[in-house]
């Protein structure tokens, strides 16, 4: 079996688990919502500290870098949730919510350590790009693209290998190299899915006004955008879902128990 089919193997057992056991979705809307109180909590305190006034440059600096920071640990500690469940799932469990969050606690300390770092790289990246010129910013671009990729399977690594943040960074750098035919095909597949499911999503605009003209129009517009929110929701999950089936399969040669039936070659003697 070639890289492809199973990079799209993966991604078809990614939306499987997600089918099989939905009480994942809740992660995502449980990250989402932290997401939006951190975010109110920082603009309030950029108010009542006065950090869009004149001369707040350095207090709104500071903001943004805390929020970038606390952002990266929400969005990676529900992430490492969501895979935790995933791999009791592939290997055969039945996960739950708690147990998750229970790994993604175990693991807090690591996971603050590699939100640190990960938001310190986006932040220089991200200040690089805002001051070159269209060359520079196509180069750290795909720097950018260079280190999410390098950095792909840092999550599993840190929770199931707990090793610490460089020698997780090297360890997903490992394992990308010899799954990444997998890794982009399967996030190729998931993303060409949720394309082609968001299109969808024009349909009842287009419908409403059809049907009610402006009015329908508007209605249309609320039907989409929850479609899309819950469609956001599930393709989070889906992800994450998807790095579990990964680097499951990296590191054992198994696809997962229970679901699927499939022993693969190791990919490391290949």
């Amino acid at each position: 079996m070639g890289r492809i089919s199973r990079g799209w193997k993966l991604t078809k057992l990614s939306l499987r688990v997600i089918r099989k056991d939905k009480e994942i979705l809740l992660l995502p809307v449980l990250s989402g919502l932290t997401m939006a109180v951190v975010l109110a909590s920082f603009v309030a305190g950029i108010f009542l500290t006065g950090g869009f006034g004149a001369g707040s440059g350095l207090t709104g600096l500071v903001f943004m870098a805390a929020f970038y920071f606390v952002a990266y640990f929400i969005a990676i500690f529900f992430n490492a949730a969501i895979i935790g469940c995933a791999t009791i799932r592939l290997g055969g469990g039945d996960p739950k919510v708690g147990d998750g969050l229970r790994i993604a606690a175990d693991n807090a300390l690591r996971i603050l350590a590699w939100a640190l770092v990960a938001a310190t790289v986006g932040l220089v990246i991200r200040a690089v790009q805002e001051r070159v010129g269209l060359i520079g910013k196509i180069v750290m671009g795909a720097l950018g693209v260079a280190w999410s990729l390098v950095t792909y399977f840092v999550v599993p690594v840190l929770i199931y290998e707990r090793l610490g943040v460089w020698e997780s960074v090297k360890r997903s750098a490992s394992v990308f190299k010899g799954t990444w035919g997998e890794t982009l095909v399967g996030n190729l597949g998931l993303g060409i899915i949720f394309v082609l499911l968001g299109l969808a999503g024009v349909v009842p605009i287009a419908l409403g006004f059809l049907a009610g003209g402006l009015t329908g129009l508007f209605v249309g517009i609320g039907v989409a955008v929850v479609y899309w929110l819950v469609l956001a929701v599930v393709q989070a999950a889906a992800e994450g879902v998807l790095v579990a089936a990964l680097y499951r399969y990296a590191t054992t040669g198994q696809v997962a128990e229970g679901l699927e039936g499939v022993r693969f070659a190791n990919p490391w003697t290949r």
